[in-house]
């Protein structure tokens, strides 16, 4: 009921918005839409000329005017005739009246007497109400109307807004704290991953950022070993004919990258799904054999708009940690909570706690809705078989089964789209999928689609900022850095390099005739965990003095004895 609450303040917040904008701008400005999201809202207009930055405080200025007035929100009921004449100078409200039914009654909300909105509501009383509430009117952005590029590009503002000015004070005390962990700036600091502008949206990985992703890999790859899978290996492009059997073509093909080969038309895969379709065809099943979990990390390729590429969060070519669980009707409800309990065992070494929502049929779908109904409440009582707390997400459900997405929330309290869980009762179906049951006749699968991490590369963006580039030792690239205090112990500090190596622990030396502090700063800089710095104490009696990232500092340690502790760290997976 409070995020209820706070969301109809928020869009009551965002007819204020308009209002102050049309009072500052003049009625040529044309609203279109004004939506509440996670922290604030936004409102996209159609400026007859450009705004810049330095406006947004005098619509914040007048924003709060409007708020210390009072001024009372008035519903009106009319018909879409009425509607459509109120509105005739705004193609934009033009075209949503027009989407909607003829005899639906369509509501206008008035704010004061002289502006109004088409709006569903509902709205706080009067504006008086809105007036403890802490907003900021943060930001301008273009946007594409109703977020085509065909269409035009509006003005779109955004207000950050809470319910008081301390939860707004705090929102703005952790926006700082994600500018400092950007994993944009971050990577490029650390030697993980660039983007150059002749392959937008697709990363090119550098040395370290290789060495974090083969670590991920690894660990994925034990605890999938552990939980009984198998993995394959698909190919990147398939021909037109595969994308039709699985609907991409009719329901996908504008996010495809499409090609001709000697006629005959190809497409570079979006998703793994369809090649692990073709897998399980290879050969005949016997219910014995189920379930039959098969993953795949396969590069796949979407086709995204330039302007919602963002670092590695949004990316034009991704690694999807997939798998596809073939199995009877009757495991279903065990083998999702399987899945739930691997999700735990992946995400616990990184601290991470997560918010789950089951999304349901989408307008946009395959299969008949009883299919549908089955298949969310096979989810539903395996959410609750698993003891998770769940909110429902209606109409977000994949174009072929209702799934169920895991939100994980980072080291600053940001949630971020990860895992997912997708029940499917309907590619076995387009694809012919069988197998023999006890009485050998052929049955048709049930199957789950599931990703862990979601991506490779959103999963290392939110680490880098999770960590803020501190990566935890099993996952830091560079795990220990040798420092040489003088010239005269280069050859120790080598000695000791070659000898971490041995335990395949990832180290590397720093023996220029440079000031220590130096050194030590630019390794700290690095964010590497353990700094050993050897001079000539060390080196006559045979031992190391080390430095770790948590303020620690020890001096005359045994060599082997901080090797035991690294080794232990490492096989915990320690944060």
């Amino acid at each position: 009921m409070e995020q209820e609450k706070l969301s109809i303040m928020r869009h009551s917040l965002a007819h204020v918005l308009a209002k102050a904008v049309v009072n500052l701008f003049g009625k040529d400005v044309k609203l279109t839409i004004g939506p509440a999201i996670d922290d604030g809202l936004y409102y996209d207009f159609d400026f007859p000329k450009p705004i810049s930055s330095e406006d947004l405080q005098i619509i914040q200025k007048e924003m709060q005017k409007i708020i210390n007035k009072g001024e009372n929100f008035r519903k009106e009921i009319v018909s879409k005739n009425e509607a459509l004449k109120i509105f005739e100078n705004n193609p934009y409200k033009i075209e949503l009246i027009n989407e909607l039914p003829v005899n639906e009654e369509i509501s206008i909300y008035y704010l004061g007497d002289d502006f109004f909105d088409l709006c569903r509501g509902p709205h706080v009383e009067k504006t008086s109400n809105l007036q403890n509430m802490g907003f900021k009117v943060a930001s301008i952005n273009g946007a594409y109307w109703r977020g085509s590029e065909k269409n035009k590009m509006l003005t779109r503002i955004y207000v950050y807004a809470f319910e008081n000015k301390a939860d707004l004070n705090q929102h703005l005390t952790m926006l700082e704290e994600a500018k400092k962990r950007d994993h944009r700036k971050l990577g490029k600091e650390l030697g993980l991953f660039f983007i150059s502008d002749y392959a937008q949206g697709m990363p090119f990985y550098m040395p370290n950022g290789v060495i974090l992703k083969n670590q991920l890999i690894d660990f994925w790859r034990e605890k999938h070993r552990e939980a009984g899978y198998i993995e394959i290996e698909t190919p990147m492009a398939m021909n037109r004919t595969l994308w039709e059997v699985s609907g991409h073509w009719d329901h996908y093909k504008q996010n495809m990258y499409t090609f001709t080969i000697e006629d005959e038309d190809f497409a570079i895969k979006p998703m793994n799904c369809p090649g692990g379709m073709l897998f399980y065809k290879e050969q005949q099943h016997s219910y014995k054999e189920f379930p039959l979990r098969v993953a795949e990390l396969g590069k796949v390729h979407r086709h995204e708009a330039s302007g919602t590429l963002h670092g590695l969060y949004r990316v034009r070519v991704f690694t999807q940690d997939d798998a596809h669980i073939f199995m009877l009707p009757s495991q279903i409800e065990d083998e999702i909570v399987n899945v739930l309990k691997l999700i735990d065992e992946i995400y616990k070494p990184f601290g991470f706690g997560y918010a789950i929502e089951l999304s349901t049929m989408p307008d946009d779908h395959i299969g008949e809705v009883e299919v549908w109904k089955k298949a969310e409440t096979a989810l539903q009582n395996a959410l609750k078989k698993a003891g998770k707390d769940f909110k429902i997400n209606p109409k977000d459900g994949a174009f072929y089964g209702p799934k169920i997405d895991i939100k994980i929330k980072d080291a600053i309290g940001r949630t971020w789209q990860c895992a997912t869980i997708q029940l499917d009762m309907q590619l076995p179906k387009r694809f012919n999928l069988e197998y023999v049951d006890e009485n050998g006749e052929k049955k048709e699968p049930i199957m789950i689609h599931r990703a862990l991490f979601g991506s490779l590369e959103r999963i290392i963006g939110v680490l880098t900022e999770h960590y803020a580039g501190a990566f935890p030792l099993w996952l830091a690239p560079v795990q220990v850095k040798v420092l040489s205090l003088t010239e005269r112990n280069v050859d120790y500090a080598i000695k000791i390099v070659e000898t971490l190596k041995q335990f395949n622990i990832r180290v590397e030396d720093d023996v220029r005739n440079e000031k220590l502090g130096y050194k030590i700063r630019e390794a700290s800089n690095l964010k590497i965990p353990y700094q050993i710095i050897v001079g000539d104490e060390e080196e006559q009696n045979n031992k190391i003095s080390f430095r770790g990232r948590k303020n620690e500092n020890k001096s005359n340690i045994d060599l082997n004895e901080f090797i035991n502790r690294l080794l232990l760290e490492i096989k915990n997976k320690s944060n």
